[in-house]
């Protein structure tokens, strides 16, 4: 065979191969959903991404619950992020060097995540991991979680994060599936 032929062949078939093999790759990572959930808005999420993709879900329970009183939770979590306090957690994740990707769930509080998320983020090493995080709203969208995020593990890559507003949780399955074949990340 001719050598011009050839090289042109390859040229043709080896960026097609690596493409194909990047997204198997990609369907193939270790998942992980970790969340904090104060009223099942972000649970309903962090389930419907663990029912896509067959990931593992951990969710995140501070040592003391929060309130259910909307005035005093809204006062509190002001509080508790000026101060960037970081409430214990009832719970610890053992094991995350199994993990590649890790979408990282919080309902959205003064802008940004409530602060058992930053526990957890703080309580980890997220070096060459891939962040994924989803917010709950009613309005305020992501805020600078992602920002925040990103500060907190500057290791780690990050994806588009998704922001759903909290009052349309139990419709979203199809915006979320769409999210995740747009970030490539499906089961």
């Amino acid at each position: 065979m001719n050598a011009k032929i050839i090289l042109l062949t390859m040229a043709i078939l080896i960026p097609f191969g690596l493409k194909m093999q990047a997204q198997n790759n990609t369907s193939g990572n270790k998942i992980l959903v970790v969340y904090f959930s104060h009223t099942k808005n972000t649970k309903e999420i962090a389930t419907q991404i663990q029912q896509l993709t067959g990931a593992d879900l951990f969710e995140l329970v501070p040592s003391r619950d929060y309130t259910t009183d909307y005035q005093a939770l809204i006062e509190q979590a002001k509080k508790e992020i000026n101060a960037d306090y970081k409430p214990p957690l009832k719970n610890n994740l053992q094991g995350i060097d199994q993990y590649d990707v890790i979408f990282v769930g919080s309902p959205n509080w003064w802008n940004t995540f409530a602060p058992p998320v930053a526990t957890f983020l703080t309580s980890h090493d997220f070096s060459g991991k891939t962040i994924v995080p989803f917010i709950t709203h009613e309005g305020s969208r992501m805020g600078r979680s992602e920002a925040d995020m990103k500060k907190l593990c500057p290791k780690a890559t990050f994806l588009k994060g998704l922001p759903i507003r909290g009052s349309s949780v139990k419709e979203a399955k199809p915006l979320v599936e769409r999210w995740l074949r747009e970030i490539g990340v499906m089961k």
